[in-house]
C-alpha cells in the first residue's frame, strides 16, 4: 500500500517573511489568524516590522490570550530552529528600542535594517512612526487616536457576528472602511507613503518595507518601491518574499474574509534586476 502523500499538509516556505502591527496584549490582536499563518507559512528570514507588543494597550489593561502567548513561544521556537528573526521596534514597543543591536532568545532588535531581496535589491525595514508627525509631535493625539481605532475594532466584531448570524457572506472592516473613505486618513496615508519614500531616495535604496498606518500596500512610487505590511489587528496581511526575489502581499486569512481592498490581495512586485541601484 502506498504511503498517503502529506505533501498538502506541508507550510509553502519562502525566503523572506515581513510581518507588522501585531499589538500582542490588546484585545484587538487577532493572534489566532497569525497562529494559522505562521503554521503554514516558513521562511528563513522572519522580519518583525514594529508594534509586535502593545505597551501603549497593555498600559490601559494587559489582555494576554493563550493564543498571543502561544505566538510568542512559536516565534521563539523558530529562532532557536535556525531562522533568522530580527525585531524593529515601533511606537508602541518603543522601549525596545533602548536595546538596539542586542539579542534576545536569538531574536535580534535593531532600529531598522538593510534587507537586500535574491534580486539584489536593497530595502529599508523600518516601522515608519518616524514619518507621522502626530506620533512624533503630538503624542496625546495619536494616543487618543489609537484608542478610537481600537474602538472601531472592536465595533467591526459585533458587525461581523451580526452578519454571520444573518448569513450575509463575506467579511467587511469598518475600521478599513473609514481609513478608504474619510478624506483625511486618505491624505495621511498618501503624506506619509510620500515622505517614507523621499527618505528612501535619499539613502539610493530601491524601496521600503514598513508598518505603522495598518494599510497594507505594494505600489510603485516615482520608481521606487512603498510596501506596508499591513496588520494583524484587522486586515491580516504579510508580505513574503519568493526564492527568485519577488515580493508579494498575502492575506492571512482567505481572500472572502479579508477587509483587505482587492486591488491588493495576492499583489506582487515581480523581479526587477535591471533595476538594482548601483549605490
Amino acid at each position: 500500500m502506498n504511503a498517503p502523500d502529506t505533501s498538502l499538509n506541508r507550510p509553502t516556505r519562502f525566503r523572506s517573511i515581513f510581518l507588522s502591527d501585531i499589538h500582542l496584549g490588546s484585545r484587538a490582536c487577532q493572534a489566532e489568524a497569525l497562529l494559522d499563518f505562521l503554521r503554514t507559512h516558513e521562511a528563513e528570514h522572519l522580519f518583525l516590522i514594529g508594534d509586535i507588543i502593545d505597551f501603549w494597550s497593555m498600559s490601559r489593561g494587559i489582555h494576554w490570550t493563550r493564543a498571543q502567548n502561544t505566538v510568542v513561544q512559536k516565534i521563539l521556537r523558530r529562532a532557536r530552529h535556525g531562522e533568522k528573526v530580527i525585531l524593529i521596534p515601533g511606537n508602541h514597543d518603543e522601549a525596545l528600542r533602548e536595546y538596539d543591536r542586542t539579542s534576545f532568545g536569538d531574536i535580534l532588535v535593531t532600529s531598522e535594517h538593510i534587507h537586500k531581496t535574491a534580486d539584489g535589491r536593497r530595502f529599508l525595514l523600518i516601522h515608519g512612526d518616524e514619518f507621522d508627525q502626530v506620533t512624533r509631535h503630538h503624542r496625546w493625539v495619536a494616543i487618543l487616536g489609537d484608542m478610537s481605532y481600537n474602538a472601531l475594532v472592536r465595533i467591526n466584531a459585533w458587525i461581523s457576528l451580526a452578519r454571520r448570524t444573518l448569513r450575509i457572506p463575506g467579511y467587511w472592516s469598518l475600521a478599513g472602511f473609514a481609513k478608504r473613505k474619510v478624506k483625511r486618513a486618505l491624505s495621511f496615508i498618501c503624506d506619509f507613503e510620500e515622505s517614507v519614500i523621499r527618505s528612501v531616495r535619499e539613502r539610493k535604496l530601491n524601496g521600503v518595507i514598513c508598518g505603522h498606518i495598518h494599510s497594507a500596500a505594494i505600489k510603485e512610487i516615482d520608481g521606487l518601491t512603498y510596501i506596508n505590511c499591513g496588520d494583524w489587528v484587522d486586515s491580516c496581511t504579510a508580505i513574503v518574499e519568493h526564492f527568485d526575489g519577488h515580493l508579494e502581499l498575502l492575506d492571512g486569512q482567505s481572500r472572502a474574509a479579508s477587509g483587505l481592498p482587492e486591488q491588493y490581495v495576492g499583489k506582487t512586485v515581480p523581479v526587477h534586476v535591471a533595476e538594482v541601484s548601483a549605490g
